[in-house]
């Protein structure tokens, strides 16, 4: 197999930035891989023997990735607890996508790159992207450059929100719903959360992963009409699921539909759920091997943009919707 010397580098590269995430959960372990990938990117570039693994990886296992994040999605659970929740995430979601593609074609910026932005802010970061790109074909800059943006204000959103959620004055159920709604990666919601609990003594860590469980279940529609777009947009005639939309967000579903409705062992579940991880770790890794940092700082003014008035919009949302239903 001659992708196998490039997908080798990339695990270890993966384990790496794994052991990096777990000691800064802040930060993350795919941001990590994508920084030590963008690094090694010169020096790398010149290994002949690795590119045909590196492509494999940020390509291949990106979709194994999002299959297997579906194991980890039982669909009963998350819509029953998060179901208060749900104003405020169609809001917050919604604005955000019509932010992105309203401020994409403003600027100018790259259709992809304004697309995997919008998304990445509105639904999970990381995920969202890593189950968007292969959809709309982005290149491996573009998933960078996107992944670059969404980390940025996750870690500001991390930091800052616990202040300002007590400057406010959020309960601890409002401030649960505000970090599941308004923070973008699973690792920023679950640092928020926990600071302000161990600030307030609070259990709001359960509430906002919850919620924030519930807004990653927008990756399945949002995927399904990006694909149909997509499809229609190459000029595809035929509107049978199976022309238009990739097999792995298929698959993605259907990994949804067993953990609904079949009884699988929850340490089986918590395995699949940290391997799909690992796999979007050993992406991030490979997408960053083939970027090129410099190229990437210089270009990326509009994207920061972008994700910079999606946040704000986003965060102004959350709390004007909790404020009117009565829960902050």
């Amino acid at each position: 197999m001659k992708q196998l010397k490039g997908i080798i580098l990339c695990f270890f590269l993966a384990l790496v930035a794994s052991f990096l995430g777990s000691r800064l959960p802040i930060v993350g372990g795919a941001v990590f891989a994508v920084i030590l990938g963008m690094v090694l990117n010169k020096p790398v570039s010149k290994l002949t023997w690795a590119s045909d693994g590196i492509a494999f990886t940020s390509k291949k296992i990106l979709q194994y990735a999002v299959i297997l994040l579906g194991f980890s999605m039982n669909l009963k659970t998350i819509l029953a607890s998060g179901q208060e929740s749900l104003p405020v995430i169609l809001s917050t979601v919604s604005i955000s996508l019509i932010t992105a593609y309203v401020l994409t074609r403003a600027l100018g910026l790259d259709r992809k790159i304004g697309i995997l932005v919008g998304v990445g802010s509105s639904i999970c970061g990381g995920s969202a992207i890593a189950a968007t790109a292969p959809i709309i074909d982005a290149n491996d800059e573009e998933v960078a450059k996107s992944i670059s943006v969404i980390f940025l204000f996750n870690v500001l959103a991390a930091i800052l929100f616990p202040s300002l959620g007590q400057w406010i004055g959020l309960s601890n159920q409002g401030f649960g719903l505000f970090a599941g709604t308004a923070i973008n990666d699973t690792s920023s919601v679950t640092a928020a959360a926990s600071s302000w609990d161990a600030i307030h003594q609070s259990n709001t860590l359960t509430i906002a992963t919850v919620v924030k469980l519930t807004r990653t279940l927008a990756i399945i529609p949002i995927s399904l009409a990006l694909s149909f777009y997509e499809g229609r947009q190459s000029g595809k005639k035929d509107l049978k699921i199976s022309s238009l939309v990739p097999s792995f967000i298929l698959l993605f579903i259907l990994a949804s539909i067993i953990r609904t409705f079949i009884p699988l062992p929850e340490s089986l579940i918590l395995q699949l759920k940290t391997l799909s991880k690992f796999f979007i770790t050993m992406a991030m890794a490979a997408i960053g091997l083939k970027t090129n940092l410099v190229h990437l700082v210089k270009t990326g003014g509009k994207a920061i943009l972008v994700g910079m008035v999606c946040w704000i919009f986003i965060t102004l949302t959350s709390l004007g919707v909790q404020s009117l239903i009565g829960i902050l």
